[in-house]
């Protein structure tokens, strides 16, 4: 039995509508629909991969053209001076939806450590 997709690959299908803010043919930027900070996007492969840990070398250039847009999304957003990406591996560590994704988040000063 198949694995029910995540409500990302269904964003990617067109089945959920999602407020893109960047698209290439690699990835994918959206709004979160629950933001953390004024500027809070999600950046996703559209090649699915569970999580940093299960990727694997074949998925290094695919990753780099991730964080590469995560950087455009900063840029485009106004926050390139300051900006964070954050990528949860794992339910431990918070990753909800089983699709590696980048939270790009900035417009306000952002502490450290988080939470």
């Amino acid at each position: 039995m198949a694995d029910e997709p995540t409500i990302f690959q269904k964003i990617l299908d067109g089945e959920i509508p999602a407020d893109v803010v960047l698209e290439n043919d690699d990835c994918l930027a959206f709004r979160d629909v629950n933001p953390q900070a004024p500027v809070h996007v999600l950046v996703i492969p559209k090649r699915p991969i569970v999580s940093l840990h299960t990727a694997t070398d074949a998925d290094v250039e695919l990753l780099g053209k991730c964080l590469r847009m995560c950087d455009a999304v900063a840029e485009k957003e106004g926050c390139q001076e300051a900006y964070r990406v954050i990528a949860n591996s794992g339910a431990g560590a918070g990753q909800s939806v089983f699709h590696l994704h980048f939270h790009v988040m900035g417009g306000r000063e952002l502490s450290w450590p988080p939470g």
